[in-house]
């Protein structure tokens, strides 16, 4: 098996069977904030595209760039596709011409052969493959998945930014795992763009930076694969406004640690067997044994990475500017009406996320301030004497009448991944609130609220740190004797980095989520 980065998230894996294209982002993401870092315009995207299979993990625009699909990759390539419960990203994939879909099983594993693809695999090699489809809300809901393929001679997990809560499915299909690509860095506005002070934004940096690096630590351990593939970032921010969320400054806050900082992790933990991949770096793997191939030198990037972003700043000007110039024009008729439109039937559609969010939220949209009333179901004006919201977001116009123009359906995904906007919270995060943001259609806000209404089983226990707590997290189920970290008495699940408090069980991230918890030394009942 050949594996040749194609930069961020993206792998270009050769077998007997085909090739398989997975995740393949060039074009700027989020606003133009994002640019796969290091860069990767510069590799034959004309063969790369010419594949027998094609993966996309998720509609994430840093995992779903639909213009360089459109242009460059293989229409008869067959899409390997997650089972996911909302049908969006075969709707999105088949808008661009593809139309050939092996439709997987969720943690199944299925075989294909050379005669499924596209015609340039042997017809009668075969590979095994499983697709790890990740549903909940905080997914999606659209949805996250891995992907693990075995020409069963080498086996690859290719888990990019999704968050799987059950690696047992992975040893029992395919036993052993030679290699193991993984996210470890960023993906989030948070601590960055909210309006608190610049020590605290600090403080809350550094516990971001470290949970994600000590989730990604947590994932080697449970996979167990032979060698390690820093992937699925950071991205780089090349407009001078953003260029300050870069982690090449020193900057212990900064939540996005680049790859030389996370294999440095690995060697302070006991992990050797970490691999720094760029764009068009090889290894060919046969099993446990693998050879490593760059392109160039990548010292020539860490030397002084400051002055490689600056570099790539100057000559991907003008596609930003070209970036900047698609988005809907600041002024225009107020926003009250449009957003009334939109929001208010997701609203009446979805009880329990309105009754979960529980207050109302302001959105300050230049000189014009609109009010989602999550309690009445109304997007209203403000009143005199409201005072400030307990929620809210600062965002520049332009920003919102474009993903109007656009009937964008997922404002988390786009504007928010931006970072081009300020927010500020009195008290935790609301998970339901970023839920509704995320589904701003009938099909979606029905499944979220649907999930949510679920009975989820917390009849199991395990032991943490002294303390017996239920086993599966009441956030997103992850198994708490492996994701559990106990400090005092908080418990922190590092799938997401949610914490509770154990002595109460109340929920320290979040309204609601309560555990179930109890101290060892004290009696049952």
């Amino acid at each position: 098996m050949q594996i040749t980065s194609v930069g961020h998230a993206g792998f270009h894996i050769r077998t007997a069977a085909g090739t398989i294209l997975c995740d393949p982002w060039v074009n700027p993401a989020y606003f133009g904030s994002w640019f796969p870092f290091p860069d990767n315009t510069q590799l034959d995207w004309e063969e790369l595209g010419n594949c027998d299979f094609l993966y996309v993990s998720h509609l994430h625009r840093d995992h779903f760039d639909a213009a360089h699909l459109l242009e460059y990759v293989n229409k008869d390539a067959t899409v390997l596709l997650p089972d996911y419960p909302v049908l969006d990203l075969r709707r999105e994939l088949e808008k661009l011409g593809f139309h050939k879909f092996f439709e997987t099983e969720d943690s199944v594993k299925h075989t294909v052969t050379g005669a499924m693809g596209a015609g340039g695999g042997d017809p009668t090699a075969e590979l095994d493959i499983m697709i790890v489809a990740l549903r909940a809300p905080a997914d999606g809901p659209i949805g996250d998945s891995g992907l693990i393929v075995s020409d069963r001679e080498t086996t690859c997990f290719n888990m990019n930014d999704a968050r799987p809560v059950d690696m047992d499915v992975l040893h029992d299909a395919f036993g052993k795992i030679d290699i193991h690509l993984l996210q470890y860095s960023g993906a989030i506005w948070y601590p960055m763009v909210y309006d608190i002070p610049a020590r605290t934004k600090s403080n809350f940096g550094k516990q971001k930076r470290q949970r994600g690096m000590d989730r990604a630590r947590s994932y080697i351990e449970q996979v167990g694969a032979t060698w390690v593939v820093p992937a699925a970032g950071p991205p780089v921010f090349l407009d001078d406004e953003l260029r300050y969320l870069n982690d090449d400054r020193g900057d212990e806050g900064n939540i996005f640690p680049d790859q030389m900082v996370f294999l440095e992790q690995m060697r302070e933990h006991g992990h050797d067997r970490g691999l720094l991949m760029v764009p068009g770096s090889t290894v060919e793997v046969h099993g446990a044994e693998l050879e490593l191939n760059h392109p160039y030198d990548p010292e020539t990037i860490w030397n002084d990475k400051a002055a490689y972003v600056e570099k790539m700043a100057q000559r991907l000007a003008p596609v930003l500017v070209a970036e900047k110039k698609t988005w809907a024009p600041a002024e225009g008729e107020p926003l009250l009406e449009p957003l009334r439109g939109l929001f208010e039937p997701i609203m009446r559609q979805s009880d329990l996320i309105c009754d979960g969010i529980g207050y109302p939220v302001g959105l300050v949209l230049g000189g014009e301030t609109v009010v989602l009333d999550f309690p009445a179901r109304q997007v209203r004006a403000p009143r005199a004497g409201e005072g400030r919201y307990r929620y809210g977001f600062r965002i520049a116009p332009e920003l919102v009448r474009t993903v109007l123009r656009d009937q964008e359906p997922d404002w988390v995904n786009t504007i928010f991944l931006s970072t081009r906007f300020q927010a500020w919270r009195i008290g935790g995060y609301n998970e339901y609130l970023y839920t509704f943001f995320k589904c701003l259609t009938g099909e979606r806000i029905a499944y979220a609220d649907g999930w949510f209404s679920e009975a989820h089983d917390d009849s199991a226990s395990v032991e943490v740190a002294g303390w017996e707590i239920q086993r599966r997290c009441p956030h997103l189920k992850a198994d708490l004797s492996k994701f559990g970290v106990v400090e005092g008495n908080t418990l922190t699940c590092n799938l997401h980095g949610w914490q509770w408090d154990l002595e109460s069980g109340r929920c320290k991230t979040s309204k609601g989520h309560e555990l179930r918890s109890r101290k060892l030394t004290e009696p049952a009942g």
